[in-house]
């Protein structure tokens, strides 16, 4: 059974996106996460008593996020998941998991692997590292512990729900997200799609 966390802090926070979309979160963080990271929880949006909250687990991409690289969608992702979560009243929960969990300098030498042929999965495997080294129990945990353990998903990827199962939070329904392909991630969207099974649902 994944062990509990508790609240540490809660602030209110605005946030501005490139394209001038603004928003308020209220950000949390916890104690007693599992893998001892620092994990933040952003609350959106204001949910009517008695829906199930929109949720979305996000993982950290500083590439993608914050430098706007094309080569992923985690940026557009990002982005898309906070107005949507704002606009139905969830939780978005961001995850320090840099490059599927292998860390920012390994992925960047997997980058340097696909520029080579290899895919984003081929990569990882060529360094010796985890095709998604990912574990959700914290998620599990900080969802406990804001007490969103009925939730619906945002989300493409199957492994999501299924570990957020195996943790004890109860996924109603699974949202998928839009496609954001470009001419620079279509390689790497199509691998998920036809490695990992990310129902994205990709022209040509």
């Amino acid at each position: 059974m994944t062990a509990t966390a508790t609240v540490r802090t809660r602030v209110r926070i605005p946030l501005t996106f490139g394209d001038g979309y603004a928003t308020t979160a209220e950000a949390v963080t916890f104690d007693g996460l599992a893998d001892g990271r620092e994990h933040l929880a952003l609350l959106l949006g204001e949910r009517p008593l008695g829906r199930t909250p929109l949720i979305r687990l996000h993982s950290e991409c500083l590439t993608g996020d914050v430098f706007g690289s094309a080569r992923c969608d985690c940026g557009p992702q990002l982005r898309e998941a906070v107005e949507r979560i704002s606009g139905s009243g969830g939780v978005l929960l961001y995850l320090r998991q840099e490059g599927r969990d292998i860390g920012l300098y390994n992925k960047l030498d997997a980058y340097a692997l696909q520029d080579l042929g290899l895919d984003t999965y081929q990569a990882n495997a060529a360094l010796g590292l985890p095709e998604d080294g990912r574990d959700y129990r914290a998620a599990a945990q900080m969802l406990t512990a804001l007490g969103s353990t009925e939730v619906d998903l945002l989300t493409n990827n199957p492994d999501k729900p299924r570990q957020l199962r195996a943790h004890g939070i109860a996924v109603r329904h699974t949202v998928p997200t839009d496609v954001h392909a470009t001419p620079s991630n279509l390689r790497y969207l199509r691998a998920k799609a036809e490695h990992t099974g990310h129902t994205i649902r990709l022209i040509g």
